[in-house]
């Protein structure tokens, strides 16, 4: 089976929500880096690939799509055989509840958090810890109800919220209180095919 290109970097969150996909459908996979802190993303070559210069691009044999949730739906609708994906209304909507959750309370809380620590990103940090720990406390009353985000089996939403909440003590943000959310934490990382992404030492790593 050809290998589907991956434009990635490795301590990119987005990045990684698809690189764990790919490894999780045991898809053949070519890694390319992007030198984020080289500014790779924004030389013409790459703008071609993706305008808005960011990570993650998908290439399959010609299809070049960005965006990490986008590339999370195309991925489980070609290749997860209908295990990733719900197909009737209530599965597909509560999936793009935490697609949509994962594009914005994420992006905006432990995301961004983390990126203040390992990037030196100028966010006000009491403020985005404060919305971290506000979205912690939803997740963590969802899952005292199911496994996974969406029911007990694992769906592309679990991939879209893992990476940033497994990695919000880079940024700060403890998980202590939450132990629901360690817990699906848990669940996902023994999946078969589990990847992880490497962690920094900062913020409340640096005493792991």
């Amino acid at each position: 089976m050809h290998a589907i290109k991956l434009y990635n970097f490795p301590r990119s969150g987005h990045a990684h929500r698809a690189e764990l996909m790919l490894s999780l459908l045991q898809l053949p996979t070519e890694l390319i880096l992007v030198d984020l802190a080289k500014g790779a993303h924004k030389q013409p070559e790459f703008l071609a690939l993706n305008s808005f210069g960011q990570v993650p691009v998908l290439d399959d044999q010609g299809v070049v799509l960005a965006d990490s949730n986008a590339i999370l739906v195309y991925l489980a609708q070609k290749y997860g055989n209908g295990r990733w994906m719900p197909t009737d209304p209530v599965g597909a909507a509560k999936v793009q509840r935490w697609l949509s959750v994962a594009a914005g309370q994420i992006a905006f809380g432990p995301a961004r958090a983390r990126l203040i620590t390992v990037f030196g990103a100028s966010y006000n940090a009491e403020e985005v810890i404060a919305r971290s720990h506000d979205l912690l406390k939803v997740m963590d009353q969802e899952l005292a109800h199911s496994e996974f985000l969406v029911g007990n089996a694992p769906t592309v939403a679990d991939v879209a919220a893992y990476s940033y909440i497994a990695h919000a003590p880079e940024g700060n943000v403890s998980l202590a209180d939450y132990a629901n959310v360690r817990a699906w934490l848990a669940r996902i990382e023994a999946l078969p095919g589990f990847v992880g992404m490497p962690r920094t030492a900062v913020g409340l790593q640096q005493t792991a």
